[in-house]
């Protein structure tokens, strides 16, 4: 299973969703050529996903499902961040350098607590 930005994210891109993903692959349309053809959305790049969920509520309109709950009137969504895959290229992030990815460490406490 992986998660899909559906069409309800359209022209929003809070990028709530960015801030907390662990992986880095939340993705925004960047083609070279400065024009996109595809929605002015973010995407979710389906190989790089790793189930967290962290997304999910991060999202105010509530866009993001994981691919085997998508909605029927949305099921169109799931091919078209699909093609992250055949894309890759022009994909880029919006994290920046102040927004590192979340990295999971445990406190001293739990360290001690566990030896």
């Amino acid at each position: 299973m992986t998660f899909v930005v559906t069409r309800l994210c359209r022209d929003c891109k809070d990028m709530g969703c960015v801030k907390v993903c662990p992986r880095d692959c939340i993705l925004e349309h960047r083609p070279a050529s400065g024009s996109s053809d595809l929605p002015n959305q973010l995407f979710i790049d389906p190989d790089e996903c790793i189930d967290c969920n962290a997304c999910v509520p991060e999202c105010p309109w509530e866009a993001i499902y994981p691919d085997a709950d998508v909605p029927p009137e949305l099921e169109p969504d799931v091919a078209l961040n699909a093609i992250v895959l055949k894309r890759r290229e022009e994909f880029g992030s919006q994290r920046s350098a102040n927004r590192p990815a979340l990295t999971w460490k445990l406190s001293s406490a739990t360290r001690s607590a566990g030896d």
